[in-house]
């Protein structure tokens, strides 16, 4: 039996891993985290069918003492003594503010959560990947690559995570790391994105989003949800260092058919 961490993992993609991988035949284990509501989490560990296969932590990524005190303990109440993939889906996009008025505090607050946090849950499991010859799979954005209005913070943090699973990659060979890039999804951060983060943004970047929507161009969260969560399982040493979009021809092995 496989144990798998999923961060994020209370709605939108990271629910959608979660769910994929309980209904897997393998029957993993799954370690699942969360920042706030944990309902959800609740229902999937209470479920018979689970049993057993369904340990939730609640706590704030952006704490730096998260890792060490609420994640670490937690690891240890549920007597998780092994980790064969790590999926690192949390994040957060900012306060939607232009550079020129962008505070220190809002840059560091994003990077806790996008990068400085991933750092923290990486150093504190890479001991049970390394001896697993486990899979780290980040959730990655378009923004790594892209320049969009009022994202500074946000593409800026996911472009460090790029780089650290190339670094991690040739660090670390036994550890299969991937960073994905999941597109335009129909999530929470969709909806933040048409209405209180666009005030600041340029039209043409609000519109670009707001066309999405109404055109019914977002993708439900099971199209990349899928792809991760069968990377996390599946994924080959060649996929190792590389930043893919979820329908890359480099993993039609992993999506839906």
């Amino acid at each position: 039996m496989s144990t798998i961490v999923v961060t994020g993992a209370s709605a939108g993609i990271g629910l959608s891993i979660s769910k994929y991988l309980l209904a897997d035949a393998r029957k993993h284990r799954l370690v699942l985290c969360c920042n706030s509501n944990d309902k959800a989490l609740r229902e999937l560990a209470n479920d018979p069918a689970n049993a057993d296969r369904v340990f939730v932590i609640k706590g704030d990524t952006a704490d730096a003492k998260f890792v060490s005190t609420v994640f670490a303990q937690s690891l240890v109440h549920f007597e998780i003594d092994r980790i064969d993939a790590l999926v690192l889906n949390h994040g957060t996009l900012g306060d939607g503010t232009r550079i020129a008025d962008c505070t220190q505090k809002t840059w560091e607050w994003v990077f806790r959560v996008n990068f400085f946090s991933i750092v923290d849950i990486i150093q504190h499991t890479i001991p049970y990947l390394r001896e697993s010859q486990g899979r780290i799979i980040i959730t990655s954005s378009g923004a790594a690559e892209g320049s969009t209005t009022t994202w500074g913070p946000y593409g800026a943090s996911k472009a460090a995570i790029n780089h650290l699973a190339r670094t991690l990659a040739k660090e670390e060979p036994v550890i299969t790391t991937v960073s994905i890039r999941p597109g335009m999804v129909e999530t929470g951060m969709q909806t933040l994105i048409r209405g209180d983060a666009s005030k600041h943004m340029d039209t043409t970047d609000r519109q670009r989003f707001v066309g999405a929507y109404e055109q019914g161009k977002l993708l439900p969260a099971d199209k990349p949800g899928h792809v991760t969560a069968r990377l996390a399982t599946e994924a080959k040493k060649e996929l190792s260092g590389l930043f893919l979009t979820w329908n890359d021809t480099k993993l039609a092995d992993y999506q839906d058919a």
